[in-house]
């Protein structure tokens, strides 16, 4: 059960894992939440800022992102 402790807000440090076949690396990056958009009752998009060094790993194109599965972003 999650506590109030555990939920994500704007602001938080936070790791997100993305996966190769779609950002050309695989592994968990750092970043901040910047924007939590509502997507049903029970998830939302979670949309997170890379910080400079995950942008220099994944080629300098991709500073933000969005994660909807709560499996793929944990709280650092």
């Amino acid at each position: 059960m999650m506590t109030e402790q555990d939920l994500i807000r704007p602001g938080d440090r936070v790791q997100v894992r993305l996966k190769a076949e779609t950002f050309g690396q695989e592994g968990w990056f750092d970043g901040t939440v910047v924007r939590i958009d509502p997507y049903s009752a029970h998830r939302s998009f979670h949309w997170v800022e890379l910080d400079a060094e995950a942008q220099a790993i994944l080629g300098g194109g991709m500073k933000l992102v969005s994660v909807l599965n709560p499996r793929n972003i944990r709280k650092v």
